[in-house]
């Protein structure tokens, strides 16, 4: 194998929406994008031995989970995905290049994902780095930032289940955990039909990323006692726990939300409200909830 020949073979299977004028095999990507819409994007790493081990993960697991990561961060902006471009370094060894591009093109397919280019290197640690493109209505992306005091708080799927997957290895939690679903139709649905004011997707755990939401809308949040736990998740999991990969997002509090969304269930937890920015609360302020998620340069 040679780098030119990895790269013919992965331009092959690359499919190319209308506006990527120009994909594998310049210097750059072109893409054209379409009058009244700007584009959102995002970039996530993916490095052995911090998400995965090539000894429990297979190679087109980490594909998709590789780009499952960026589309999360898309879909909790109501946005649509164009493209990615794709920073891959790995060992020579073109049996887990192929399986980790047949996993990552198997998402790409299912959301209308364009593999528009990236850079390929040799390293005997795998890192690799997904920059996705995405688009919404000009004005129209949801923010973490837009969060207005009365609001109510609710959050896709149940939580905890990915950090159980990773505790225990095994059963439905493992596959949370080895292949997460970007919620890319609520996300949109949220934006267009729903009049969401603020979203964000977590990926670090519930108590960090709703700190974040809250800071960023300037408002505390108030948690009441109906989390939806994983399976077999803890109370621990699935407040601290990452890579859930579901929505977090506020609505005003009248506002009637459903209780399945695109074939995924929709829980009211809590709501948001004037108060120290940033701080989660529980059982009506009786006690605060410390953010205690990941954090990639947290000193112990």
């Amino acid at each position: 194998m040679n780098e030119n020949s990895v790269i013919e073979h992965i331009r092959k299977k690359a499919r190319l929406k209308s506006e990527v004028a120009m994909g594998i095999g310049d210097d750059c990507a072109i893409y054209r994008p379409r009058k009244g819409e700007e584009l959102l994007f995002t970039t996530d790493f993916v490095i052995e031995g911090r998400h995965f081990r090539r000894d429990t993960h297979t190679a087109r697991q980490v594909g998709y989970k590789a780009l499952a990561r960026s589309l999360s961060d898309i879909a909790a902006m109501g946005g649509s995905p164009e493209f990615c471009l794709v920073g891959l370094a790995a060992p020579a060894d073109s049996q887990w290049i192929d399986g980790f591009y047949d996993g990552l093109f198997a998402l790409a397919a299912k959301t209308g994902t364009s593999l528009a280019g990236g850079d390929l290197s040799r390293s005997e640690t795998i890192i690799c780095d997904v920059m996705v493109c995405g688009s919404a209505a000009t004005g129209t992306a949801l923010r973490r930032g837009g969060a207005k005091p009365g609001d109510a708080l609710y959050v896709t799927g149940a939580l905890g289940g990915s950090a159980h997957g990773l505790a225990t290895g095994k059963g439905l939690a493992w596959k949370k955990h080895l292949r997460p679903e970007p919620r890319l139709a609520i996300g949109q649905l949220l934006r267009l039909k729903y009049g969401a004011t603020a979203c964000i997707d977590l990926s670090d755990g519930l108590s960090t990323d709703l700190a974040r939401l809250c800071k960023a809308s300037g408002l505390c949040a108030d948690l009441g006692d109906t989390l939806p736990f994983f399976r077999g998740a803890t109370i621990e999991e699935a407040l601290h726990g990452g890579e859930d990969y579901e929505l977090l997002f506020t609505v005003p509090g009248k506002r009637r939300i459903p209780v399945e969304i695109a074939g995924v269930p929709i829980t009211r937890i809590g709501s948001v409200e004037k108060g120290p920015a940033g701080r989660i609360f529980g059982e009506k302020r009786e006690f605060e909830i410390i953010a205690a998620g990941f954090d990639h340069f947290e000193t112990k």
